[in-house]
């Protein structure tokens, strides 16, 4: 389906049909347009630019203009641009309809079903989700815009906004269209009604989750009044109304719906009246039943996913389902497949006395209903939270999120989560102040990942940490730029396998009982690996006891000066380089005779050679090693700096090519870098840089927990 031809006069017609112009010069009627764009980048002839953002400059204009732009709409006249101008008084409301208008108003053709609440979105929205894929046999899968993921048919990102502009909503409508996709799910943020991001989408339905104080910042609504006001202008856009019966303002909510004259379907487990109505909730291993009524059916269903407030979550889905006469066998397998990346995400260490639970909450409400549903699920363990506040943004939240956590929780660690424009420690000081008044003094620990690490490295009994804010986020928010970072479940998997390495081995039997834990190592066996070593040892040589035992065969390189501690005794052969003739220095680099390395490795024994880079560098080419690991005495994925700390953690041969080129690295680290692809480029298979002191680094590193560190692969395999 392509996109209809319209000409500027058309454009113009729809501005002063609303009443948006205010004056507009030296227009051409006849000029065809080929694109509503408000980025400069991606201007084309013949586009219709929309001069928008906080951040917009005059240069964007100029930039747009060279490009191919034929006229401008904005606020603002720009006397130095020679383009023919369209003014009007509410640019907002301007390109919402213009973005409609040029996308043929996608939403009229599709089923748009949009959740708007101050928590419960996400969830509700990808239970839907589920549904209805289950629903259409997967046969295509449905869209969904949420502030997690989205996916229109042509396009999945990881998303950075709960609902997108104008252009790239109604843009998504339209891939939708073209996909064959009969359904999408979306969130409908309170900023989204107000600033009429969502203006001119036709919902099949909408749902009203539930409403709390949230979003109250100079840059988002005044008060609750004005963010109250926008979430319920919802309800004039959608062709039927889901409201829940149990919410606060539940009488202002539905008379906002019946005022909009379109049918309403509304949800409860409290009022026995309503049309969905929820009861005999109950836990059964680990599955979460209830019983629900409705005009159509009477039955059971269950959740898989973990907290019981994601009841009320379902039957807000459930709901929707009526309006659009989905099959209750749809809805109870969906809900029973459903999950929500970073919701209610729950990992353990290995004998499940430390739980970390990964979830985006991130105001009071969903706060406070977090917190009741673990203490109800977990009433014998301490509670621990790991979160931060966003910059410039719902500055309400440091205090009732300060006082909440406080209030719950016996510890707090206050840190990084999208601070954007403002400092991370300003941030946390002020949420501390709160945490202080409820009661508990709380840690400030600016990295996420650390702050994450040692919560979980703090607990001494039966714990359960709370990660929240992020979920399974990829980015930070810094300045005005959005920078890769782990999420929180990879820093969580990691440090819990710290903590059991931590807690699990002993000085009798190492191996033994990190073999117990750690059954991933079976995989690598068989595998060489040649690990040059740092000049205090730390745990490298358990970690190297370890994967010996587990059958793989290592190779240990070291200072001639470290001597070996008594644990390795038994399997250790000490080398020099004049022994069987192992490594002879020449011109261009050290030649090996690998026979006796082989001998021993081949009879289980560790031989350990003196030697450093250089040596562990031949003897890697020269067993045809799966893995060369270089020990670090800093971090090595911070090596250019926190903002680029991904750039390492996974490199090939031409990357590390391109950083080395750079120049910005420091002499050691480029001495290491050029000798790890020195090795890929000759046939060792991977290179791993660890930090030295990071305790069982190397077996974090050998299960693929290690989330810090940097390795280099061969081209191919990346």
């Amino acid at each position: 389906m392509s996109l209809p031809s319209h000409t500027l006069g058309d454009y113009l017609s729809l501005l002063k049909q609303y009443n948006l112009v205010t004056a507009a010069s030296d227009i051409l009627p006849d000029t065809p347009i080929s694109l509503v764009s408000c980025d400069s980048r991606n201007v084309q002839p013949n586009t219709l630019f929309i001069c928008k953002g906080a951040h917009f400059r005059a240069e964007f204009l100029t930039m747009a203009e060279q490009q191919g732009a034929v006229v401008y709409v904005s606020e603002h006249n720009y006397p130095d641009c020679s383009l023919p101008c369209i003014l009007v008084h509410d640019l907002r409301e301007a390109m919402a309809r213009l973005a409609d208008f040029y996308y043929h108003h996608p939403s009229g053709s599709l089923s748009v079903i949009g959740f708007t609440g101050t928590k419960g979105k996400s969830s509700a929205a990808y239970y839907l989700k589920s549904i209805l894929d289950t629903f259409l046999n997967g046969q295509p899968e449905t869209g969904v815009v949420s502030s997690i993921h989205t996916y229109d048919g042509v396009e999945r990102f990881e998303s950075h906004l709960t609902t997108p502009e104008p252009l790239e909503l109604q843009k998504h409508f339209y891939h939708a269209l073209q996909s064959h996709i009969p359904y999408l799910t979306m969130e409908v943020s309170s900023q989204a009604l107000k600033y009429h991001r969502s203006l001119c989408t036709e919902f099949a339905a909408a749902c009203f989750l539930n409403i709390g104080y949230d979003h109250i910042s100079p840059i988002e609504h005044p008060d609750f009044e004005d963010y109250f006001a926008s979430k319920l202008k919802i309800f004039a856009q959608s062709h039927v109304n889901c409201v829940n019966l149990d919410c606060d303002y539940k009488e202002r909510i539905l008379a906002s719906a019946k005022e909009a004259g379109k049918p309403i379907i509304t949800f409860s487990q409290k009022d026995t009246h309503a049309d969905v109505y929820g009861s005999q909730v109950r836990k059964e291993d680990r599955q979460i039943c209830f019983w629900v009524r409705t005009p159509r059916y009477e039955r059971e269903f269950r959740l898989t996913m973990p907290g019981l407030f994601n009841v009320e979550n379902a039957l807000g889905a459930i709901a929707v389902c009526e309006a659009l006469n989905i099959p209750d066998a749809a809805i109870y397998t969906g809900l029973i497949h459903a999950r929500v990346p970073g919701r209610m995400e729950t990992y353990a260490n290995a004998d499940g006395s430390v739980c970390t639970i990964v979830d985006y909450a991130h105001n009071r409400l969903s706060f406070e209903t977090l917190f009741r549903s673990v203490r109800a699920e977990y009433p014998e363990r301490t509670m621990s939270i790991v979160f931060g506040c966003p910059g410039k943004k719902a500055i309400d939240r440091r205090k009732d999120l300060g006082l909440a956590a406080g209030e719950w929780c016996d510890r707090v660690y206050l840190t990084e989560e999208d601070s954007g424009e403002e400092n991370t420690l300003d941030i946390c000081r002020q949420v501390a102040s709160y945490v202080e008044q409820a009661g508990c003094t709380p840690h400030i620990i600016e990295n996420r990942g650390e702050a994450i690490r040692q919560a979980i490295l703090d607990c001494d009994g039966p714990s359960v940490i709370l990660l929240t804010g992020k979920g399974q986020e990829t980015r930070q928010k810094r300045g005005q730029e959005y920078i890769d970072t782990p999420t929180d479940v990879e820093y969580a998997q990691a440090f819990l396998q710290e903590y059991d390495l931590r807690n699990k081995l002993d000085g009798s039997s190492p191996a033994k009982a990190a073999l117990s834990i750690l059954p991933a190592l079976e995989e690598k066996c068989g595998e060489t690996w040649i690990l040059c070593c740092p000049d205090q040892l730390g745990t490298v040589e358990q970690d190297a006891l370890a994967l010996l035992r587990a059958k793989l065969r290592i190779i240990l390189l070291k200072p001639s000066t470290q001597p070996l501690s008594a644990q390795l005794s038994g399997c250790a052969v000490s080398l020099s380089a004049s022994d069987g003739g192992l490594l002879k220095k020449a011109a261009s680099g050290y030649t090996v005779q690998p026979k006796l390395l082989d001998t021993l490795l081949s009879s289980g024994f560790l031989p350990v050679v003196d030697g450093s880079i250089n040596e562990a560098q031949a003897i890697a080419q020269a067993m045809k090693a799966q893995r060369l690991v270089f020990f670090c005495p800093e971090e090595p994925s911070l090596a250019l700096g926190e903002n680029r700390q991904v750039e390492l953690l996974h490199l090939n041969s031409q990357k590390a090519g391109e950083l080395l080129a750079e120049g910005t690295l420091s002499h050691d680290w480029t001495v290491l870098l050029n000798a790890a692809r020195d090795c890929v480029d000759l046939g060792v298979n991977c290179v791993s840089l660890l930090h030295a002191t990071q305790p069982h680094a190397l077996l974090l590193e050998a299960l693929g927990q290690q989330v810090f560190g940097s390795t280099l692969h061969r081209t191919e395999q990346v």
